[in-house]
């Protein structure tokens, strides 16, 4: 007998896991160092209950998506835990990775969902140096340790290499995506993972999402009228402890969204 029977009055608490944000390596993003320990709590607190994740995030970094996603399934397949992910305004890309870590996926009608695809890019400047007089020095040990330079003219070479890798990332997504959904996909797979998002609404017709629901209605279907979300979600730093990073944060953000990358997004 546990603590918790010796107290009939209070209400059944269900885990919820919050996973909002940009899916990113970097300090401070969504990733596998500051969802681990959420994912390890939550678990540790289940008792066998039902584990829901409360998904807001338009995706990011394949690595880290894949990461926490196989965290979550490790600790349920552990400890013999169903999990249900309930996605808010959106659940895309790398969102989409990790609700499918769910053995059922909720949302609202009007969800943005799906996107099951892969984009990279940048920017290219090969005659901009030149225009301004500056002369470029480049020295490198390796016939292609320059490749995706954004100051050399594009090679087709260099996007065939990029596409290939683009291309098994998706392989990767949508052998996700199958292994989790399995046969309650429907329709075409391949306008299904062509890259397109698409409403709850029609997630629902296609698969990709179980029913309509919030995180407080789904805490009362699974545990019953009283029962309350025990929310396990990052710790937010003070404004004060922030403020010192916010300029450098900034910085990182616009150094991210020029820089040649590839992202579930």
């Amino acid at each position: 007998m546990s603590i918790l029977d010796l107290m009939p009055w209070r209400p059944p608490m269900v885990p919820v896991i919050v996973l909002h944000g940009i899916i990113a390596a970097r300090p401070g993003m969504l990733n596998a160092d500051s969802a681990r320990p959420l994912i390890d709590k939550a678990f540790a607190s289940a008792r066998k209950q039902p584990v829901i994740l409360d998904i807001e995030s338009p995706g990011g970094s394949p690595v880290q998506s894949d990461l926490i996603a196989g965290m979550i399934r490790e600790r349920a397949e552990k400890d013999n835990v169903r999990v249900y992910a309930v996605i808010r305004e959106v659940g895309a890309s790398g969102g989409y990775w990790l609700a499918c870590a769910a053995d059922e996926i909720h949302a609202n009608p009007m969800s943005i969902v799906g996107s099951i695809g892969v984009i990279g890019g940048g920017f290219g400047f090969p005659d901009l140096l030149a225009r301004i007089g500056v002369e470029r020095r480049l020295y490198t040990a390796g016939r292609n340790k320059a490749r995706l330079d954004p100051f050399s003219p594009e090679k087709p070479e260099d996007v065939a290499f990029v596409q290939d890798l683009m291309d098994k990332l998706h392989a990767r997504f949508r052998e996700w995506v199958v292994q989790r959904r399995g046969s309650r996909l429907s329709g075409d797979l391949d306008t299904l993972f062509d890259g397109s998002f698409m409403l709850g609404e029609q997630a629902k017709e296609r698969g990709l999402i179980d029913g309509f629901g919030t995180v407080d209605s789904l805490v009362k279907q699974l545990a019953g009228d009283r029962a309350r979300a025990r929310r396990f979600a990052p710790r937010r730093r003070g404004l004060l402890a922030r403020l010192p990073r916010l300029g450098v944060d900034a910085v990182l953000d616009a150094l991210e969204d020029r820089a040649w990358q590839m992202q579930l997004r």
